[in-house]
């Protein structure tokens, strides 16, 4: 069974049942049920139309939840017939979803989750973990925004600052190789690009160039983490740092900064430097002075430290540093690389093994554990 294909066909499929009248909460539970049917029988019986056999299954599930359901017989009353079975059409409904998720009913938080969610196709832990908020805290709320728009139209569509954010968060999902969605979020943030004349669409699609351009490179053949002063610049991407640098030019050009142009900025000072050794970090903390001015996040401050211990000295960054909550992500493993570069190896070595545990996945904690091995065996010479 062929799971990314079906992952590619839900925004479409779900896209569809919306707009024939399905609240989205319904859509998204009949989307679901075609694609268990999907798993049990396409190994036997692959279709020839997958999209239109998904289509076709999602909508005969919502006809018999509707029936089955007697505070939903002026709903079906108002639908339309059961389609055909004939081919889907071949259209791209996925952008379309996203700004429709965005609706006005929702809160921006709210929507970002929903889309992330339904559309994205991530668990809600992940969600929970890019939020900064406890698994149950955003279960809570992508169950309030489905009972909002339980029954809502979608024929309003929502904001581009809401979609540029759920992009950003799918991307960075996909790129950290939890689910590998960062090149469908170019592929959007390229349409939205085309549709709509915004600087920080701009913004977003030359940051996530940027980020892509080195992806080859984060990780070793058997998932090892490679920090960015280790990656090998010479398997970098230079077509799409290129693309992505020219992008963010002509966005900078208009005057309009936004956070995503900020960031974009800060990534682009790291793929200009031909060495780790040659990155300019003076500029790189007057980025993150913009891009803290204009979002106030505490994981902007966190990566500020890093920045200002490179520009100005690792006590500097542990001063920058002591100023943050310490319960924030990635904190102690900050704090450790800081006081490595410090010179006290002892505290930097109990750091790191603190930060492996506290690691949000495998490959961190890995990379932390081993940074914790390395100094210890370094000071036991």
């Amino acid at each position: 069974m062929n799971e990314a294909l079906l992952r590619s066909l839900t925004p479409g499929v779900l896209a569809i049942l919306v707009r024939r009248g399905a609240d989205f909460a319904a859509a998204e539970d009949a989307v679901q049920d075609a694609l268990v049917e999907a798993v049990r029988v396409w190994p036997a019986d692959p279709p020839r139309d997958a999209k239109g056999w998904l289509v076709t299954v999602a909508w005969r599930r919502f006809l018999d939840a509707t029936r089955s359901d007697a505070a939903r017989r002026r709903r079906e009353d108002r639908d339309v017939e059961e389609p055909g079975s004939g081919p889907a059409p071949a259209v791209d409904d996925t952008l379309q979803l996203y700004f429709l998720c965005a609706h006005p009913s929702l809160t921006p938080a709210s929507a970002v989750a929903l889309t992330l969610r339904a559309v994205g196709g991530l668990t809600t832990r992940q969600i929970a973990d890019a939020y900064l908020v406890p698994e149950a805290t955003m279960g809570q709320r992508i169950s309030r925004a489905k009972r909002t728009v339980s029954g809502v139209r979608f024929d309003r569509p929502g904001d581009v600052a809401t979609v540029l954010r759920v992009l950003y968060l799918v991307f960075n999902e996909g790129y950290s190789g939890d689910v590998d969605l960062s090149a469908e979020a170019i592929r959007l943030t390229r349409q939205l690009a085309a549709q709509v004349d915004h600087p920080e669409v701009a913004g977003l699609l030359a940051l996530m160039l940027l980020h892509h351009a080195r992806r080859a490179t984060r990780t070793t053949p058997d998932g090892s983490l490679v920090p960015l002063a280790e990656q090998d610049r010479g398997r970098w991407d230079t077509a799409s740092i290129a693309e992505g640098v020219g992008i963010l030019q002509a966005a900078l050009a208009r005057d309009r900064l936004g956070e995503f142009q900020a960031q974009a900025a800060i990534a682009a000072l790291h793929a200009d430097a031909p060495t780790a050794g040659e990155t300019d970090w003076v500029q790189i903390v007057e980025w993150y002075d913009e891009l803290t001015r204009l979002t106030d996040s505490p994981v902007v401050r966190l990566n500020r430290a890093v920045a200002v211990g490179e520009a100005d000295g690792p006590r500097a960054g542990l001063a920058a540093l002591a100023a943050l909550d310490d319960s924030l992500p990635r904190h102690t493993a900050v704090a450790a690389y800081l006081h490595e570069r410090d010179g006290d190896l002892a505290t930097a070595a109990r750091l790191y093994a603190e930060a492996a545990r506290r690691a949000p996945n495998l490959a961190e904690r890995d990379h932390l554990t081993r940074q914790a091995a390395r100094l210890n065996a370094r000071r036991s010479r």
